[in-house]
């Protein structure tokens, strides 16, 4: 059960870190300006569709092992490490704000998949093993964009 415990835990600071990173990207897409602006608008809706799904896996997740997902504005902000971002205008800026978000967020679905492993939850593991392989190639791309 302690372990069960902790994977909720981890689970619920990484939902935290997906609504912070949400939460920066609709503002990247509501405010970017610049010669970049039709590709990078539409890029940004993408990706926080993406998160706004994953937010939603998680959460299901978390109840599907028996725990209860964190839900209020507060709690995100007093757990997650993503840090909240406002009034990003350049495309530089934001692109290294969703590199250095992703980064974090795959090293945490790192550490849970390792958990998950050790305690032989499948479908944690599976689901974490899912979204990094999507985040990793997000990142090479925005990665290469930045070059």
């Amino acid at each position: 059960m302690k372990k069960n415990t902790e994977i909720i835990g981890q689970l619920n600071e990484l939902l935290a870190d997906f609504q912070i990173f949400y939460q920066n990207l609709r503002g990247f897409h509501w405010n970017i300006q610049g010669k970049n602006f039709f590709e990078l608008h539409a890029k940004f809706e993408e990706l926080y569709v993406d998160a706004a799904a994953k937010v939603d896996e998680i959460a299901e997740r978390i109840l599907t092992i028996s725990g209860t997902p964190m839900h209020g504005f507060q709690d995100y902000l007093d757990t997650a490490e993503i840090v909240p971002v406002k009034n990003v205008h350049d495309d530089e800026t934001a692109v290294k704000t969703i590199i250095s978000n992703l980064e974090k967020i795959i090293e945490k679905e790192r550490d849970i998949k390792e958990l998950a492993g050790s305690v032989d939850d499948s479908g944690t593991e599976d689901q974490m093993s899912a979204f990094i392989e999507e985040q990793e190639k997000t990142l090479w791309m925005y990665k290469a964009w930045l070059k």
